[in-house]
């Protein structure tokens, strides 16, 4: 969400075949569904390599639950990044918009 500065709901849409590897771009579907291309940077190219590779699954979505995978729903996602800003040395709870907002200042 950081690489790419996208919003919430546009990311738990993004399916496997949305992404082009050959420029670091994912095809997103935003606010009243339009479609937009955007690019994620290296490191994010390698996390997200490594992720698929552990993915056993067929399913579409690129980001699914771990257990009878799925596609991971809004509130899912929001609970994840809320567990891994409790878990860092930040001692400051992140919310997926302020992501969005740190990548449009940096």
């Amino acid at each position: 969400m950081y690489s790419s500065g996208c919003r919430i709901g546009e990311i738990v849409l993004i399916n496997r075949s949305d992404t082009n590897w050959s420029n670091n771009s994912v095809i997103v579907r935003g606010k009243g569904y339009k479609e937009r291309e955007v690019y994620f940077n290296v490191r994010s190219e390698i996390w997200l390599n490594r992720y698929l590779n552990e993915q056993k699954d067929e399913d579409a979505a690129l980001f699914v639950t771990d257990r009878a995978p799925h596609r991971l729903s809004i509130a899912q996602t929001r609970y994840i990044i809320k567990n891994v800003s409790l878990r860092s040395e930040f001692n400051k709870e992140i919310s997926p918009h302020q992501l969005r907002h740190s990548y449009a200042t940096h």
